[in-house]
């Protein structure tokens, strides 16, 4: 038996805010246009040079550096889908990027996991995979999953196998973000054709999507480019995500860091264009800051706290979805730094119009799984969806005939007004949950219980007998082409 995978409850912001002005947007595309004219970006792929040649960029061969004349960025980036759909095996649970919800994934691509049971630190393997998929799946706040950590008991294999685990345990859309060559590409395809059931319902509804991270500063990986090249051929929506880092592998201002790993993104996006016209991408800005003193990797600095949102208004400028980066902490336990640094970015995002975000679920900069640190996320994000969704000034909702009738010194306690409308208020399952010896309990201990209470009772609706087969056979037939069995 399985239990039915809860609705979604996107973001829908009710207001919106600015970051950048139309004089400050105008400068950022100037910019990568010039970096891109002027500069280019390193391209090792032979197959994505001949592309960018064929379209008429400056193409120098022997250094594999690419330049993209401005008249030829902006016409291929006309071709971008701004809105589209990223499917899920159930219909209800799709996701409709129409600029009107902001969807949430989990982080992804940890390395270690506090054990389930034991509650000691150790490397993560495929069964993490699968059993933050039925969390994930359980939860509201996740609208797609990411693979949360690597299947490091098959290292040959790790992203076939992380989305084989993904896909069989949540009828949510998965989306990638290790399956970074061809080879992986080609057997990445088939999987999301299984979940799809024919060619044509994959890229209409496509269950599967791809992140392919740059190379700071002004590169691209070879593989990573030529896996996105394959997932939109089949429909499969791909984005493209820098991390460039200020002041090492990006300048040392934020702007000038954001203006590179800009270029980086969109000399990916225009080749998507070029070679396939109308495929759906996606644009995605994670960059962190360099500590000074210790040249350490920053996630969430003070420094950086806009560029994430900064990231979204970019997107949007170029006229293509983003994804944006929320939830990325520094913080090394669940606790309050992880909290105010998350519930920061997201609000943010939401209010700039982000239209998916991934990063509920991991520490240590997007590397540690606790998995109870998904439900504190959830909590959090929850709390965003109340705050950014505003305030109903309808006659209703202002309670104006039921405050004639209660009137000076009375209380509301027996009006049918105060019995229909706290049954809409929505509160926190984490906080403010009683002691029986007294006072509240942790939030963090009753964050873990929930993650228990959901393995234990939540199974998502399994894939059919043959979907599971069929998806044993693909793992088979890559590792023999591999020569991994």
């Amino acid at each position: 038996m399985f239990s039915e995978t809860p609705p979604l409850k996107p973001i829908e912001p009710g207001y919106h805010l600015r970051i950048l002005t139309n004089a400050q947007l105008a400068d950022f595309k100037a910019a990568s246009l010039e970096i891109l004219a002027e500069v280019g970006v390193h391209c090792p792929s032979e197959k994505a040079l001949n592309i960018y040649a064929e379209h008429g960029a400056q193409v120098d061969f022997d250094h594999e550096i690419v330049k993209l004349p401005p008249d030829l960025v902006l016409a291929a980036m006309s071709h971008a889908p701004r809105h589209y759909t990223m499917g899920a095996r159930r219909p209800e649970l799709d996701l409709t990027l129409d600029g009107k919800h902001f969807y949430c994934a989990t982080d992804g691509c940890g390395t270690e996991v506090i054990d389930f049971a034991t509650r000691e630190r150790r490397t993560s393997v495929k069964d993490d995979v699968a059993q933050m998929a039925r969390v994930a799946d359980y939860l509201t706040s996740i609208g797609f999953y990411w693979p949360m950590v690597s299947a490091q008991d098959f290292p040959a294999l790790a992203p076939l196998h992380e989305l084989d685990a993904s896909l069989n345990n949540t009828v949510k859309h998965v989306q990638t973000e290790t399956v970074m060559d061809e080879f992986m590409a080609r057997y990445a395809v088939e999987m999301a054709t299984v979940i799809a059931g024919d060619e044509a319902t994959r890229r209409q509804r496509p269950p599967l999507s791809s992140l392919v991270c740059t190379i700071a500063p002004l590169s691209q990986d070879k593989g990573g480019m030529e896996s996105a090249l394959v997932f939109a051929e089949a429909g499969l929506p791909v984005g493209f995500m820098s991390m460039a880092n200020v002041g090492s592998t990006g300048p040392a201002t934020i702007p000038g860091t954001l203006a590179a790993a800009d270029a980086e993104i969109v000399a990916a996006l225009v080749l998507i264009q070029l070679a396939y016209p109308g495929a759906p991408t996606y644009h995605s800005m994670m960059p962190g800051v360099m500590h000074p003193r210790t040249g350490g990797y920053l996630a969430t600095p003070w420094e950086g706290g806009l560029s994430y949102a900064i990231g979204v208004e970019l997107a949007h400028m170029w006229g293509v979805p983003s994804l944006a980066g929320v939830f990325g902490t520094d913080g090394q336990v669940p606790g309050w730094q992880s909290a105010a640094e998350s519930a920061a970015n997201l609000l943010l995002c939401a209010l700039v119009g982000a239209d998916t975000g991934a990063g509920l679920g991991l520490v240590e900069s997007c590397t540690l799984l606790y998995p109870e640190a998904v439900v504190l996320d959830t909590d959090i994000y929850h709390q965003v969806r109340h705050s950014a969704r505003g305030i109903d000034t309808s006659r209703e909702a202002l309670a104006l005939e039921v405050i004639q009738t209660v009137g000076p010194r009375g209380h509301f306690l027996k009006e049918k007004h105060t019995r229909a409308n706290l049954r809409q208020l929505e509160f926190s399952d984490l906080t403010a949950q009683p002691d029986p010896t007294g006072g509240f309990r942790d939030p963090v201990e009753v964050a873990r219980e929930k993650a228990d209470w959901i393995l234990a009772n939540h199974q998502p609706e399994p894939l059919s007998d043959p979907q599971k087969k069929e998806l044993a056979r693909i793992l088979e037939a890559a590792a023999r082409e591999l020569g991994a069995e």
